[in-house]
């Protein structure tokens, strides 16, 4: 059973954490690793013998032959969240980390083999969530004048582009591999669902439909043919809320939009796929699924 801490959901030192990877040609899952304290949000490096994920503040590589865990030397940004994102080259990694001054995220760059983070977005809070495939450009989900929005900025930095003018939140915008679209996910209608629109922000597309379900995270293979989103069932939560310790689905579906199908049931949320964590081959994808410690 798992003794959730009502008055805090958002208290997490009981978490023990379960890297899992769905393989979607098999249909199958296998529990890669063990902690006995929260990981969240692998990635999978380009030349797939690694995942990347956050704990505690700070990135780690996780080799898939050996198990070896490596900290990612990150100087100063030491308290990075789950919203971390590789370049297309596989040689940086973007990052979202609260600064000292004030504690709000904050994008930054730095090299995965490890150095000092480049800042990107003065402005905070910014939470990041996509690189373009050219490499040129960052796409994230920022609160400015107390609404939620997606933006974009040059990977060097400069200025912002705001990209949904619409009341409500809408959070984890992520290039698809052609660099043509961005998908993300708005409560704009009612529940959370997912949508899709053209980088510069226009041709906003709803792409699911469901009414029992709260949509979020939509994340697009690699060869660009199926999108993995994680849902949370109705009434379960508010729809602008993407909670931990849940009872949660990972669905699949084309890109192309249509039927809805579930890979994966699990207790998890924040933290289970954050970012994208498909391989490079398109064939599986890694997830945190959670249980909580025993006093």
């Amino acid at each position: 059973m798992n003794h959730i801490n009502k008055a805090n959901p958002w208290n997490r030192e009981n978490d023990e954490s379960i890297l899992e990877i769905y393989d979607v040609v098999k249909g199958t899952r296998e529990i890669i690793y063990e902690f006995d304290y929260l990981i969240e949000a692998p990635n999978w490096s380009k030349d797939s013998k690694y995942l990347i994920y956050n704990s505690n503040g700070k990135i780690y590589t996780f080799n898939l032959a050996t198990k070896e865990i490596k900290e990612v030397f990150s100087d100063f940004a030491t308290n990075c969240n789950n919203d971390h994102v590789l370049s297309p080259d596989g040689n940086s990694i973007a990052v979202s980390h609260g600064t000292r001054e004030d504690g709000k995220s904050r994008i930054y760059i730095l090299p995965l083999a490890g150095g000092v983070p480049r800042l990107i977005t003065p402005l905070a809070p910014s939470y990041l969530h996509g690189w373009s495939p050219d490499g040129t450009t960052l796409a994230y989900c920022a609160e400015r004048n107390g609404e939620l929005d997606i933006y974009t900025i040059p990977a060097l930095g400069g200025e912002e582009k705001y990209l949904t003018d619409v009341t409500g939140l809408n959070d984890g915008p992520e290039y698809d591999p052609t660099g043509k679209y961005i998908w993300f996910n708005s409560v704009r209608t009612g529940l959370m669902q997912v949508w899709r629109m053209k980088s510069d922000g226009s041709e906003q597309r709803q792409m699911t439909f469901d009414e029992e379900w709260n949509t979020w995270f939509p994340h697009v293979s690699p060869n660009g043919k199926t999108v993995v989103m994680i849902a949370y069932r109705k009434g379960d939560l508010g729809p602008n809320e993407h909670l931990p310790h849940k009872n949660v689905e990972l669905r699949l579906m084309s890109a192309e939009g249509g039927e809805v199908k579930t890979a994966v049931k699990l207790f998890g949320g924040q933290g289970t796929i954050n970012v994208n964590s498909w391989s490079p081959d398109s064939k599986k994808f890694a997830f945190v699924s959670y249980r909580i410690r025993e006093n």
